[in-house]
């Protein structure tokens, strides 16, 4: 099922996620949603918060990155899409880069964000499955995008405050729903 995608100015955003006890069927249906909610906007990761759930949860797909750039080599990359269940990310690099970042939360925004260019990341997978995960280059950035969506960190808050307060206007209107995205989306404000 295609769930809305909270945007900008919602508070499920903001709120840190909850570690998930154990696999049922709620669980299973939400990853199953998220999947194809991301797939449906044309994403590749979607975090709970995302879709106004707190579960410590996130999944990511980057194939259509890999077909959009065939004459970068990237490898190691694991099967697509992936599920993180309770991630934790246990290493980052010294060594940073900077590349251009959306998000499906905040829509028509593009924006250069410097971030570890390697990551550690131990999870669960979508059996339950213990996982450990080194990686870099665009798969580390989509990880550590998703994650910080778990710990209410949105990209914009890895920008300078000089590229927010040009980016105030714009982020009103997402708040406000008077932004169109082509896929479902919801915001709700907090009173």
């Amino acid at each position: 099922m295609i769930l809305p995608i909270r945007l900008f100015g919602d508070p499920s955003l903001r709120e840190p996620t909850h570690r998930v006890a154990h696999m049922n069927e709620r669980l299973e249906t939400l990853i199953a949603d998220m999947i194809d909610t991301m797939h449906n906007a044309n994403g590749i990761g979607l975090a709970a918060p995302q879709v106004g759930r707190s579960e410590r949860v996130f999944v990511v797909d980057i194939r259509p990155l890999l077909e959009s750039m065939p004459d970068r080599e990237i490898a190691g990359v694991p099967h697509q899409p992936m599920v993180f269940i309770n991630p934790a990310i246990t290493v980052e690099s010294e060594e940073e880069e900077e590349y251009e970042e959306g998000c499906l939360s905040i829509p028509d925004i593009l924006e250069d964000v410097v971030r570890p260019s390697m990551v550690r990341i131990e999870y669960l997978d979508g059996s339950f499955t213990p996982r450990q995960l080194e990686v870099g280059d665009l798969l580390a950035r989509v990880i550590q995008h998703e994650y910080d969506h778990l710990e209410g960190v949105l990209f914009l808050d890895r920008i300078s405050a000089f590229r927010r307060q040009m980016l105030k206007r714009k982020l009103r209107d997402i708040a406000r729903g008077e932004t169109a995205a082509e896929y479902p989306t919801e915001v709700n404000i907090a009173a």
